[in-house]
């Protein structure tokens, strides 16, 4: 049976497989975390470009988040050593920066996680390196799609199996695989919490959505099968028949008639083309 708590804002934050339920200020630390994210994601628009490497993209964006007061939440954690993540094509997630240099006909996954004031603000977009194919494209727009319509139906009353079934039935109408490996988390001023939020499911199933729950909604919709691999490095999943992988992510908040985007785009930015 799903377990709910009420945080209040002096309480400890720990992990306990309990669903948090957060209050106003909550949401107001969400949305600082979120726009950096956001605005960490519009400022390297420009830079991702042909002949660009990874660990180039990954410097910049370290330094943009510090230069504002935040921390990435990702140097550090579990001994990772990037201030994001960065997926090329078939790389499902985690991604790791590096001397790879971007070419044209890319698609390209950029995950950050800055944290303001103890708040994670976690979010993802694709991006497209110059001259990128149709398939490639149309890849990209339909998993925004599955983004937006999972997204559409996180408000109260509903559950997570609602908003995993309509990105899964979305995503298979375009014959494209959903990765269950991988999902979406409870968010705050924890990382990674509960609850989990996978993206196949059936309606009514599952923890119910209440006022209060912060959580992340990240697709992954792969061209081919669903299946995914972990490569030798411990972090960078991959798809198994070498497809392509794309993603998009949001933070979010559930309100009492609805929820909150937190990580929205400053400058419109919110999918490609940009």
């Amino acid at each position: 049976m799903t377990e709910y708590v009420t945080i209040t804002e002096d309480a400890p934050q720990a992990r306990t497989g309990a669903i948090k339920l957060h209050g106003r200020s909550a949401f107001d630390g969400m949305h600082k975390a979120g726009r950096l994210a956001a605005e960490t994601l519009d400022m390297i628009v420009p830079h991702v470009v042909p002949g660009v490497t990874t660990g180039e993209l990954d410097d910049l964006i370290r330094n943009f988040i510090v230069d504002r007061g935040g921390v990435p939440a990702t140097l550090g954690y579990r001994g990772y050593t990037h201030a994001s993540c960065i997926s090329i094509n078939h790389v499902v997630c985690h991604g790791i920066p590096g001397i790879k240099t971007l070419k044209s006909g890319d698609i390209v996954n950029i995950d950050v996680t800055p944290i303001v004031d103890d708040w994670h603000g976690d979010s993802s977009r694709m991006y497209l390196v110059g001259d990128v194919p149709i398939k490639a494209k149309r890849l990209v727009e339909v998993t925004y799609e599955c983004l937006m319509l999972g997204i559409e139906q996180a408000r109260p009353g509903n559950t997570m199996g609602d908003v995993a079934h309509v990105i899964q039935a979305h995503a298979e109408k375009h014959r494209y695989g959903v990765v269950r490996d991988f999902c979406g988390h409870g968010v705050g001023q924890l990382f990674h919490d509960a609850p989990e939020v996978v993206h196949v499911g059936r309606p009514g199933t599952g923890p119910e959505l209440r006022p209060g729950m912060i959580f992340t909604i990240e697709p992954m919709i792969n061209i081919g099968r669903p299946d995914v691999k972990l490569l030798d490095d411990g972090w960078t999943a991959v798809t198994r028949d070498r497809s392509l992988s794309a993603q998009f992510e949001h933070s979010i908040g559930i309100t009492e008639d609805g929820c909150e985007i937190f990580t929205t785009s400053p400058g419109g930015f919110d999918k490609p083309p940009y």
